[in-house]
């Protein structure tokens, strides 16, 4: 069972995900937060394994909410849920160590597909977000390209696959089994892979490797 955390200061946006949410027999809204500071406080009382967060919240909004759970609940992964798809809140929210980027006007598919990757440690972002992030990624592609080359080249052979399928969307599950690896070796590679990239989260790190052309190899193997 997935539990989640919902916070939003709309009542009824809450009961509309709630609904959504609800038709997936894995999934379990364990509390609900009008506001972020509640939303933090609820976290930290449940223990959640995805906290889906409004951005636009009173007393503390959900980027805020967002950095501090890194800080106080790791171990929670953070969605953010908005109508808004303007860019700032975009980078800020993957910034803030978020796991994924969902709009409000999406599918409610990619809500349910959203916090099963979040709760299996890996990383997604809305469609219409994904297209966006690697529009911006493709205008300074070149440059970025370069340097993420330069960093690619520090990790070791299994770091680099590793990188490629988790850039690729994959768990940590699902890349143990693809490279036939106990799940608990996937996890100290990603916690190193993180650390030699210098990357926040998987997100940061996921988008180093489509800048390294990781995720092309990939395809092509």
């Amino acid at each position: 069972m997935i539990r989640v955390l919902l916070a939003d200061d709309e009542a009824m946006i809450r009961a509309g995900v709630r609904a959504i949410l609800a038709a997936d027999p894995e999934i379990e809204v364990v509390a609900e937060a009008g506001d972020g500071r509640e939303a933090v406080d609820l976290v930290l009382a449940h223990r959640p394994a995805v906290a889906l967060l409004d951005i636009r919240m009173p007393r503390l909004d959900g980027l805020a909410a967002a950095a501090e759970l890194r800080r106080v609940a790791p171990e929670t992964a953070v969605l953010m849920l908005t109508t808004f798809g303007e860019d700032e809140y975009i980078a800020r929210a993957l910034s803030e160590g978020a796991a994924g980027f969902l709009l409000k006007a999406g599918d409610p598919r990619e809500l349910l597909a959203g916090i099963r990757a979040a709760a299996e440690g890996a990383a997604y972002l809305s469609p219409r977000i994904a297209r966006r992030v690697i529009a911006e990624l493709t205008g300074g592609r070149l440059t970025r390209a370069a340097a993420a080359r330069d960093q690619i080249a520090g990790l070791t052979p299994r770091e680099r696959e590793v990188l490629a399928l988790l850039g690729a969307g994959l768990s940590n599950a699902q890349i143990a089994r693809r490279l036939h690896l106990v799940e608990g070796t996937v996890k100290a590679h990603v916690s190193a892979i993180l650390t030699r990239l210098g990357a926040r989260n998987r997100v940061q790190a996921a988008i180093r490797a489509y800048e390294a052309g990781l995720l092309d190899q990939e395809a092509a193997g």
